[in-house]
């Protein structure tokens, strides 16, 4: 009876996420059957241009930027749109967004040499390094004077949940199986109480996008997550109402933050020129306004040392 009773409420979780992921992807505009793929079109003489459709047949030439789903496709857009119009402008080329659901799926896209750049997840590049793939970095964000960022472990405000110990037996949302904060903090986490995912949790899920993460928790759908502290923060900044029922009880240890990168054998005269253009943004009055509302001090060349924290952790998970 009581195992009945376990795979009913099994069960019933999957077909509550399930409702409620349609729900909230539907928001975001993403659909499962189609790719979302927006292209910004730029009016190079008007940063301030609106966006309008790419028409395959025009000739002006662009660049493709690969976008991990970090957040949901509309959130993901509305924060980049300022920074894709300010390269279109210093490049003249007009940008197309590529998102994808997984992490994979773009470290796929930049080992095929499909986009010309990525915007990925720290636990994805040093996957990907690691699989033997050299992608480049161009350049990685200062963030509040560092280039690190840290996971949050959080909570239902109200949920008698204090440490994380506490979630032992409790339902649980992972970003991605590649998320550095969403994924591998929390099996270390995991680990080091001798458990793993499916014997410390009770259920879990994995829904591809941290604020999507941070919305069932808001909603109760699930007891945890871990969730990127930059988009955390970001939300706090952009869309506190989404947060106010939501307790943080354990931060990670920092990490190299994201970066930027490109697709191995990217010629070094586009490397940098990209890297001109992001590391002279803080010296340009529009770019200053613009890393302004991205919460971004200014970007800076990294050295690929400063992810081998999130190896050595990978290296544990693996073991």
């Amino acid at each position: 009876m009581k195992n009945r009773k376990r795979v009913y409420h099994g069960l019933l979780f999957r077909l509550v996420w399930i409702i409620l992921g349609f729900s909230l992807l539907s928001a975001c505009n993403f659909t499962s059957s189609k790719r979302n793929e927006h292209t910004v079109r730029i009016n190079l003489n008007d940063t301030n241009a609106e966006d309008t459709t790419y028409s395959p047949t025009d000739t002006v030439p662009y660049l493709k930027v690969a976008v991990s789903a970090m957040i949901s496709p509309k959130e993901t857009f509305a924060y980049y749109k300022a920074l894709f119009g300010y390269i279109s402008g210093k490049t003249n080329k007009r940008i197309k967004i590529i998102q994808r659901k997984t992490y994979s799926e773009v470290n796929e896209l930049l080992n095929n040499h499909q986009v010309d750049m990525a915007f990925i997840c720290s636990g994805a590049y040093v996957n990907d390094r690691q699989d033997g793939y050299p992608i480049k970095i161009v350049a990685i964000p200062v963030i509040n004077g560092r280039p690190t960022y840290q996971a949050y472990i959080i909570t239902y405000k109200y949920s008698g949940i204090n440490k994380f110990e506490d979630l032992k037996g409790k339902s649980f949302a992972f970003t991605d199986p590649l998320s550095n904060t969403g994924y591998f903090y929390a099996i270390s986490r995991i680990k080091a109480f001798g458990y793993n995912k499916k014997t410390f949790f009770k259920d879990y899920v994995f829904t591809y996008a941290h604020d999507i993460s941070i919305q069932l928790v808001a909603k109760q759908i699930v007891d945890g997550a871990s969730v990127d502290g930059l988009i955390f923060d970001y939300l706090k900044y952009s869309h506190p109402e989404q947060l106010k029922n939501i307790r943080i009880i354990e931060k990670s240890q920092l990490f190299g933050i994201p970066p930027i990168v490109v697709p191995p054998f990217t010629p070094d005269s586009t490397l940098k020129k990209l890297q001109r253009i992001l590391y002279q943004m803080d010296k340009d009055p529009l770019g200053i306004k613009i890393l302004k509302k991205l919460m971004i001090d200014r970007f800076i060349p990294a050295n690929d040392s400063l992810y081998n924290s999130i190896r050595r952790m990978d290296k544990i998970i693996k073991q």
